[in-house]
């Protein structure tokens, strides 16, 4: 079978390149069809995954029984503990409340841990469109060559928030977050939870 590839897809690198050397355990919120979580369980032992959507995550159970599937919602399932990984890609802009949601994250991440965001968000500026027009070449070179595949998770669009709201937002609910502008209508947070005092 040729290798499935598509925007989220493109980004598990992004992911995958933040985990910490000592890394044991990561949470993939908003797994959907299960693709990131089943390529974080290659190189971790203890992978979790949640995703509100039965139908996405019933694809997903189907790709790996190593991974533990969760049925339900990030913001009020009750994890037992936290994670060396916290990772989320094309998830955050379906969550009611971008500060709550970054907070939830943060939580979930374990002293010394990192949690990965790549996103999606609303162009609002010349820099914003500069970027839309390298993605739109970018995306119509990668797709020629790899063929797209078409997620079966929900989409929402456009999303709540622009680019610059969601640096925003995470500067201030994030300390330290570093926040990159990605080609391919993505942009990327990366934040290390530093060890307790």
């Amino acid at each position: 079978m040729t290798k499935r590839w598509n925007h989220k897809i493109h980004y598990h690198s992004v992911v995958l390149e933040a985990i910490p050397a000592n890394a044991r355990s990561a949470l993939d919120v908003g797994t959907g069809d299960g693709l990131l979580a089943t390529d974080l369980r290659r190189v971790l032992d203890d992978v979790v995954a949640i995703d509100s959507d039965a139908a996405a995550l019933a694809r997903a159970r189907s790709r790996d029984d190593r991974v533990r599937w969760i049925a339900g919602d990030v913001q009020e399932y009750r994890f037992a503990r936290t994670f060396d990984v916290v990772a989320s890609i094309a998830t955050l802009h379906h969550l009611p409340d971008l500060a709550c949601a970054l907070r939830r994250f943060a939580e979930l991440t374990a002293p010394g841990g990192v949690m990965v965001v790549v996103g999606l968000a609303r162009s609002s500026g010349a820099a914003d469109v500069a970027v839309d027009a390298a993605g739109v070449l970018a995306h119509r070179w990668l797709s020629s060559r790899r063929g797209y595949w078409e997620h079966s998770a929900p989409t929402v669009w456009p999303p709540p928030q622009t680019y610059a709201e969601v640096r925003e937002c995470a500067m201030q609910v994030l300390p330290g977050v570093r926040w990159k502008r990605l080609a391919m209508f993505r942009y990327a947070l990366v934040w290390h939870r530093p060890l307790d005092r």
